[in-house]
């Protein structure tokens, strides 16, 4: 049944509005979602619909933390103060045990690094929520496949690996750096730790409403939680990590694990994306097209994934965007969230992107949801009409 749309567009966004309307009614749930687009650092598009959802609304958006973090990682390579050729160990000296003394930080963004989770004790959620306590035990780890050799996504660590690098050449959080240089000075409405005051505006993250082949195939996969792909998502210890519960957890939003526990809305990340890569608000972009395009390159094309088995393409800490879109410029760089969300920065065409959603679509927790696809080539056909 249709949804009602709120928000607004500039001129010659009218069909973005019309293709968010058509995606909210197709939806067999309600997903509470919204929707932002900056063109050269102008917000174009800023929509939302569905229940109790406004512009304004937070909510857990998962993995769109990673797309913070590292850009927090691009600026202090930028600066000189990070080498990606260098070895994590010579950062870090407890990483370098276990043959993980040649790894680089490069291909540590990469998700190269072998260290998915914790093959020997599962995280709880407390743990999870704590960037500090996960780097520590994995720091002690061997991998599970030898280091550079292959890649796998680093679901729920990545941000953890990397942000202790930067903690220990800067003596700062990534989560500090994040709100210093990038939230506060743009007013951003995405947070890697929501503050107290912005909890009036938090919306719990829905589940997914399963049918019954959709439920035969969650159990299928839960059936499989000692694989890598197990390790990956936590799901190999006496009590599984729940997702729904885990974006709600009231430790996971306070210290925003900048792997997958970012708070915020469509506003914030596209807003996060504009900032990077165009002038915002007389502010010039973050990030050097230089840097922009190193990030965002692609760095592992071909051969599995070893942990979904599918076909994602990791950019620098970023998923590199055209592997889901193709129709994108070929250095859009951005990050999708476990609901089915995304948000990205497509420089070649001055776009930045936010799609959220509240409730988990299917599959669940495996990135960007389809209608994306819809949304943001109907994006792109605007920007190009004018």
């Amino acid at each position: 049944m249709p949804i009602d749309v709120h928000g607004t567009v500039a001129e010659g966004f009218e069909g973005v509005r019309e293709e968010f309307a058509a995606v909210l009614a197709g939806e067999r749930d309600d997903p509470g979602a919204q929707l932002v687009v900056y063109r050269h650092g102008r917000r174009v598009v800023d929509l939302w619909g569905g229940d109790g959802i406004d512009g304004d609304s937070l909510t857990s958006l998962y993995s769109i933390a990673k797309g913070a973090a590292h850009l927090v990682v691009a600026l202090l390579v930028q600066d000189g103060v990070l080498d990606l050729d260098r070895e994590v160990a010579a950062y870090w000296p407890e990483f370098g045990v276990h043959g993980k003394d040649r790894l680089t930080l490069g291909e540590l963004l990469e998700h190269r690094a072998g260290l998915v989770g914790d093959a020997e004790q599962a995280f709880t959620v407390e743990e999870l929520a704590d960037d500090r306590v996960v780097a520590a035990r994995l720091a002690a780890r061997r991998p599970l496949w030898e280091p550079g050799s292959a890649w796998g996504y680093h679901a729920f660590v990545i941000g953890a690996l990397t942000g202790e690098v930067v903690r220990r050449v800067t003596g700062r959080s990534v989560q500090e750096l994040y709100e210093e240089r990038i939230r506060a000075p743009y007013g951003l409405d995405y947070y890697l730790g929501l503050p107290a005051a912005a909890e009036k505006r938090w919306v719990d993250v829905q589940p997914l409403v399963p049918t019954p082949e959709e439920a035969a195939l969650l159990k299928e996969r839960a059936a499989a939680a000692d694989s890598i792909r197990g390790i990956a998502f936590n799901a190999h210890g006496p009590a599984p990590t729940d997702l729904v519960a885990f974006g709600n957890h009231p430790r996971v939003k306070a210290l925003g694990p900048t792997s997958s526990g970012g708070v915020g809305n469509a506003r914030g990340a596209a807003g996060m994306y504009a900032a990077a890569v165009s002038s915002v608000n007389g502010r010039p972009p973050l990030l050097t097209p230089a840097t922009a395009a190193d990030f965002g390159a692609l760095r592992t094309p071909g051969g599995p994934d070893l942990v979904t088995g599918g076909d994602d393409h990791f950019a620098r800490g970023f998923e590199y965007v055209p592997a889901l879109l193709p129709f994108l410029g070929t250095g859009a760089f951005g990050h999708s969230g476990a609901t089915g969300s995304l948000a990205f920065a497509d420089p070649a065409n001055g776009l930045a992107y936010a799609y959220t959603r509240r409730r988990f679509g299917f599959p669940s927790g495996v990135g960007a949801g389809p209608e994306n696809g819809r949304l943001a080539q109907s994006v792109l056909r605007a920007a190009k009409s004018l």
